[in-house]
Parts: structure tokens; C-alpha cells; sequence
């Protein structure tokens, strides 16, 4: 041991299901040395941190335009002033503003190394 290039000794403790976990990930990418694999994570390993205050605010006004569509619609229903048409665009252009929002929510990622 004396000749060990890794010569201190760091100790954690995991409850069975990540230590089962821990073993699953080893078997997916190979490794069958645990100490390997967790120097190698502790190292190389990534940490994603999300942060969606910015997209709990788009939301909260993405909220507030779709009810101001919908009275839009409720005030065009009512007097004809503007078609089926114009409504159906508009419904589909807020399908395409949550898309965008649901996809931005989802890459709303950062890692950190």
C-alpha cells in the first residue's frame, strides 16, 4: 500500500437502493471496478441545476395572454365582428406558444462540472 499512487482514503455511506442504483449504472456503462466508477463520477460526473424562476414567470403571463384570448373570442362570439376563422388562428398560434414554452421548460437546464 505504501506504493498506492491514491493513497487517501474517502468513506460515504448509501441506503440499499443506491447502492443497487449505483451497481445498475456501473452496468450500463461497463464498469465493474466501483471505485473506478465513483472516482470517475466524483471527477467527471456532471450536476444539472435547474432554475425555472424565469420560466415560472413566462408562464404566469403566457397564462394571462391566453385569458385575454379567450375573452377576445368570448366578445367575437357574441357579436361576429370577427370569424370562426381568425379565432381558430389565434387558438392555434397559443398551441404553438405553450409548445415552445413546454420545450423551453424542458432545456431549461444548466450542468455544472
Amino acid at each position: 500500500m505504501a506504493n498506492r499512487n491514491r493513497n487517501i482514503d474517502l468513506k460515504f455511506r448509501v441506503t440499499e437502493e443506491e447502492k443497487t442504483f449505483i451497481e445498475m449504472k456501473m452496468k450500463e456503462v461497463g464498469i465493474t471496478n466501483r471505485e473506478a466508477y465513483l472516482r470517475k463520477m466524483a471527477i467527471d460526473g456532471a450536476i444539472i441545476v435547474s432554475n425555472y424562476d424565469e420560466t415560472k414567470k413566462l408562464t404566469l403571463e403566457l397564462n394571462k395572454i391566453g385569458t385575454n384570448i379567450n375573452q377576445i373570442a368570448r366578445v367575437a362570439n357574441m357579436d361576429n365582428r370577427i370569424s370562426k376563422a381568425d379565432i381558430k388562428n389565434i387558438e392555434e398560434m397559443m398551441q404553438k406558444v405553450w409548445q415552445l414554452q413546454r420545450y423551453g421548460l424542458s432545456k431549461k437546464r444548466s450542468i455544472k462540472q
